[in-house]
């Protein structure tokens, strides 16, 4: 019983969240800060990639460093107060929107970063929208105030009218720019001034806070600001939507914060803010009905594959998200999709790219372990004797492609190992010609930067230079009978028949019409535009 009594305590110590953003929001840099508070790191990373810099610490890719982007999601965890978080920190570019839905699926919250002098940009409603889907509580920080910022009422409109959500601001920037002054705490009644210093490091801003009748706040705050603060807060306590926490939890209310990550200004407020309002890992849905992450034993899910994450090592880790109960590394689990019983090898706590083996883990948690192949993603792991399957995450159709040309036939070896590795972690699909000698392979990419990072990680891990030659495709059905031969279909002209790792028959198309000609022209044909779970284990690449 007592036994019991920990887990449950450990258990609702946890909070797992997603940073969402458009690219150059700040999200690698909130990302950071909230590490300072942890005391997880001791000097956040310049994210601009400049030779002299410190790298941010959850870029650990070679491409991202020099780029200054990032192109996979990273899991950061740390202790702060009486919480055990895990940040799951996402690619914030729209060519890598898949892995960033896979990382949500992992997520019970997200917390979303709004440039202020931008607002909603296109990529913040798409990776929203996963959000939407999800139904999870989204916390919006609104960054950058220290630069000249769009019109408060104005960002909270942009966020309500665009996303489709209902805004609560539970702070409210005092000007912006060089006028920026502060943030209203609209439950305290107080002012937070700010006063910029040099960033980087363990720097923040100079912050003191007084109570809004303070008449010491006048000498910080100029009459006409603190005028206009005044009527704006009387028009938010008027007009704005209160915090109501049930609408929170249900995605339908997001509560917004104002500051600037890049001074680290705002952020304890938002981050003790948060931590109060969202709640400790809850059931999740299995094809058995909701499984209790308290009373129920371990079990978890496969979200993301990756590749050499150490050099030294060339290893592959599963990134498992505990959904119930507590992993015990000395106990044997069960692989649900293979039946298999294991042990998972060298559990591991992930900060970015650095690991440590750890004994135990509980629901909320996200942990590594070593994949000899074994995994993909979506697969479920519980205790054995309980065997059921959490919900799937589905398969991006891809809308790029390209003809994969190998360059040195010598290294064939190494080109399948790593096409096949880049492919299991999801970031790319793969396909073969449907005709003899399989040996040609097409890459498709849900957005084109892919391609990059794909010829740079053959040729940078496996020792492998590619050319990519574009196809003119950009539509793919998987074909619903795998029975049908694909060769004696009609109307094919400008439609190519290849078969996925798993030898399933799909067809690419140029354009949508070609789609319902081949459609009209095959009686009983049926395609699809999705498919669950493709499995990427056993690719049969010659």
């Amino acid at each position: 019983m007592a036994d019991n009594n920990n887990i449950k305590k450990e258990i609702e110590k946890r909070r797992t969240f997603a940073i969402i953003s458009h690219p150059d929001a700040g999200k690698t840099t909130l990302t950071e800060k909230f590490l300072l508070y942890g005391g997880a790191i001791n000097t956040a990373g310049s994210v601009k990639g400049k030779a002299n810099s410190k790298y941010a610490v959850s870029d650990w890719m070679e491409i991202e460093k020099e780029r200054g982007i990032s192109v996979t999601s990273s899991v950061l965890q740390f202790n702060y107060k009486d919480f055990c978080i895990n940040i799951l920190d996402t690619p914030g570019h729209q060519d890598f929107s898949e892995d960033t839905y896979r990382t949500l699926m992992a997520a019970d919250s997200a917390v979303m970063v709004i440039d202020a002098s931008k607002g909603v940009e296109a990529q913040t409603i798409k990776l929203f929208k996963v959000c939407v889907m999800r139904h999870i509580p989204i916390f919006t920080f609104i960054n950058k105030m220290d630069r000249d910022a769009k019109d408060s009422f104005e960002l909270l409109d942009d966020i309500e009218t665009v996303l489709g959500i209902r805004t609560c601001p539970i702070n409210w920037p005092i000007g912006s720019g060089k006028s920026f002054k502060g943030i209203y705490d609209r439950r305290a009644k107080t002012v937070r001034t700010f006063k910029a210093v040099s960033t980087g490091g363990r720097s923040a801003a100079e912050e003191t806070d007084f109570s809004i009748d303070d008449e010491n706040l006048h000498e910080i705050v100029p009459d006409d600001l603190y005028e206009t603060l005044i009527d704006e807060i009387e028009l938010l306590d008027g007009a704005s939507d209160e915090l109501d926490l049930e609408k929170v939890s249900k995605g339908e209310l997001s509560p917004v914060f104002f500051g600037s990550a890049l001074n680290t200004f705002g952020i304890e407020i938002l981050l003790n803010y948060f931590l109060e309002m969202t709640s400790p890992p809850l059931a999740r849905l299995s094809d058995k009905g909701l499984i209790s992450p308290v009373n129920e034993p371990f079990s978890a899910f496969v979200f993301k594959i990756q590749a050499n994450m150490n050099k030294a090592h060339r290893d592959r880790i599963a990134f498992l998200r505990i959904c119930s109960g507590k992993f015990d590394a000395s106990s044997d689990v069960y692989h649900v999709q293979s039946g298999r019983r294991l042990k998972l090898s060298q559990p591991q706590q992930i900060m970015a790219q650095d690991r440590q083996v750890i004994s135990e883990a509980y629901a909320g948690d996200v942990i590594g372990v070593f994949d000899s192949g074994l995994f993909a993603i979506g697969d479920t792991i519980t205790l054995p004797g309980q065997k059921f399957e959490y919900e799937g995450i589905p398969t991006f159709a891809p809308e790029h492609f390209s003809r994969v040309i190998q360059l040195n036939s010598m290294k064939r070896k190494q080109f399948v190992k790593g096409i096949t590795q880049l492919a299991q972690e999801g970031a790319i699909q793969i396909f073969q010609e449907y005709t003899a000698g399989m040996s040609e392979i097409i890459v498709g990419v849900v957005g084109v930067l892919q391609f990059d990072v794909l010829k740079y990680r053959l040729e940078n891990e496996y020792g492998c230079e590619i050319r990519l030659e574009p196809l003119p495709y950009g539509f793919i059905r998987w074909v619903a009978d795998t029975t049908t031969d694909v060769t004696k279909l009609k109307r094919m002209n400008n439609v190519k028949a290849v078969k996925d790792m798993k030898g399933n028959p799909l067809l690419l198309f140029v354009n949508e019409w070609m789609i319902k000609m081949v459609l009209d022209d095959n009686e009983g044909l049926e395609l699809l535009e999705f498919k669950k779970n493709v499995s990427a284990n056993s690719p049969d690449i010659q």
